[in-house]
């Protein structure tokens, strides 16, 4: 029992208790280009997060290892990811206002209110909000985060200053700002720009981003940049810092709750996709609720390691992959190899530009965009076109908080109407006999004197008055006049509502001033409970028959003396 509880509370452990000898070289090497690609990329997104280089170190080192105990995930790689980067900095500048210990102070905890919002989610097993950013919103926020991302990086690597943090405000000073860009710096980002282009096209399997961050950065010091105007991260020293927690103000908590919830949605969404997509290809599955559970230890393991919140990184992902990684044990060499380098060879770190590290970002942000990819849902699904197309609008033109917000909302929206006014079908008969829905010349037929109707959508409150006006209209305008009406309430009838229960006695009675019967046909079982508890109606005024078949067989034995033929 108590092995049982363990495999369902950290399956990864489990998973690497039954170890393989034959997994230990493709597993190393692995983890070693894990290591080589998270260490520059960790650096550049701390710096997009607005905290000291030396904090996304901090983020990969105790979360990779807590992932590979507590996820269900054999491929999943987790740390510093653009959108969760950009959500913290979108959320705590504005509140620390310039104060970079307050700053720091807020991500942290911003950090383990995630894990804890992602870690109350799992409890109640509500691993479906997987399904809460669809697609096309998850589509548009990450070309929205990658344009703003790009753009608030255009300062750094031409070398002039970006006062404005709004994107609006940054394009439109632009113009002028180009003015004051630094030739030097210049240089250097174009160097970066050549290696990372250079090794991606002759070897692709190379870590791109470390050889170039390596080479830019050996160039810097060997060159004495820093005394010619090259900016430099700096913040690495033989001490590793510490934050204070003296003078912190707990009143700004209150903040950030809501992004905090909005922070734990986007990297789960985001983190399942890439799981899910592994998973599927290497021939496996993944748990929501327990990558929930997973994504909140290790965003809490984030704050306890004073670093920034976190979410599957699907390019390390892919690394993993591409080297033939077949355990959680990758990220564990990872993290070890990227903490030898944080406690024993931070000096030569201090010298990285940041010009090279803003090129970095931009080459990550540059493969998020997929504009083409939501223009082609413009023939495809129109509606999903427009949800992408609006979230990628609000997301530059309110910010990621706030689109991410208006995106969540339009997507409900869409949902109600859909469930307000759903589609609906008329059914009839082939000449096999088989029900299926009329129209488009398909041969089916109805059933002389009989109305069969699907309404394709659960009924509550808030549509079955519309639903039953939609009956009625139809038993109106129907060219014949039907004698009976049948429902099929497998597709409706989903749960006991009152109000639903109600208004078909409502609809029995009105179809009977007409002289035509209703028929439920499905759920048979469930509805004829939900009518005797609920004590709607006369019970045995209700025909409530399994299925839709046995309601024409049902008609036709009432109705001998005119058999139902089909017109």
């Amino acid at each position: 029992m108590q092995w049982k509880s363990l495999q369902t509370l950290m399956p990864g452990l489990t998973h690497l208790s039954g170890y393989e000898r034959s997994w230990l070289k493709p597993d190393i090497r692995a983890g070693l280009s894990v290591a080589a690609v998270a260490l520059p990329v960790a650096i550049a997104y701390a710096e997009l997060a607005g905290v000291s280089p030396v904090v996304g170190l901090y983020s990969c080192i105790l979360p990779m290892i807590a992932y590979a105990i507590f996820g269900s995930s054999r491929q999943l790689i987790v740390g510093p990811d653009a959108a969760t980067c950009a959500v913290i900095a979108a959320v705590v500048m504005p509140l620390s206002a310039g104060n970079m210990e307050l700053h720091w102070q807020l991500t942290i905890m911003m950090t383990a209110m995630t894990g804890f919002w992602c870690l109350l989610a799992s409890r109640f097993r509500l691993g479906a909000l997987a399904d809460l950013l669809s697609r096309p919103i998850l589509s548009g926020l990450l070309n929205g985060v990658a344009v703003t991302i790009i753009v608030a990086q255009i300062g750094r690597v031409l070398g002039f200053g970006t006062p404005s943090a709004q994107l609006i405000e940054r394009l439109y000073a632009l113009p002028g700002n180009l003015l004051h860009s630094e030739w030097l710096t210049m240089g250097i980002s174009l160097l970066t720009l050549v290696i990372l282009v250079g090794v991606k096209k002759l070897r692709p399997n190379w870590p791109a981003p470390l050889f170039a961050i390596v080479l830019v950065t050996f160039v810097t010091w060997a060159g004495n940049l820093q005394q010619h105007g090259i900016i430099t991260v700096g913040g690495f020293s033989s001490m590793l810092p510490m934050v204070q927690w003296p003078d912190f103000q707990p009143g700004l908590l209150r903040d950030m709750v809501i992004p905090a919830l909005n922070l734990a949605v986007v990297s789960f969404v985001s983190m399942m996709l890439t799981a899910r997509s592994f998973a599927a290809k290497n021939g496996y599955e993944v748990n929501a609720d327990t990558e929930f559970r997973a994504l909140g230890v290790v965003n809490i393991v984030s704050a306890l390691s004073q670093g920034f919140a976190i979410s599957g990184a699907d390019s390390r992902t892919a690394v993993n992959d591409a080297n033939g990684g077949k355990s959680q044990l990758v990220s564990i060499i990872a993290a070890v190899v990227i903490a030898i380098v944080l406690l024993f060879f931070t000096s030569p770190l201090q010298f990285i530009p940041t010009a090279g590290l803003g090129v970095v970002l931009i080459y990550a942000a540059w493969s998020l965009i997929d504009i083409r990819g939501i223009w082609i849902l413009r023939k495809r699904n129109t509606q999903a076109f427009w949800l992408a197309a609006f979230t990628f609008l609000s997301v530059l033109l309110v910010g990621v908080i706030s689109g991410i917000g208006l995106a969540v909302l339009l997507g409900l929206m869409q949902f109600l109407r859909t469930v307000f006014r759903p589609t609906e079908q008329l059914l009839g008969v082939n000449d096999e006999g088989m029900i299926h829905s009329m129209g488009n010349n398909n041969g089916v037929k109805a059933v002389q004197g009989v109305m069969m109707y699907r309404f394709n959508s659960p009924l509550t409150y808030f549509n079955v008055a519309y639903f039953k006006r939609r009956i009625l209209n139809l038993v109106d305008s129907t060219p014949f006049q039907p004698r009976w009406v049948v429902i099929d309430a497998v597709a409706s009838f989903t749960h006991a509502d009152i109000s639903v229960l109600a208004a078909i006695d409502e609809l029995k009675r009105d179809l009977l001033q007409r002289n035509v019967k209703l028929v439920l046909a499905g759920r048979r079982t469930e509805l004829t409970r939900w009518f005797r508890v609920n004590k709607v109606g006369r019970e045995q005024d209700l025909i409530l028959v399994p299925d839709l078949y046995l309601a024409l067989k049902l008609i036709q034995s009432k109705e001998q003396a005119e058999p139902a033929t089909v017109l």
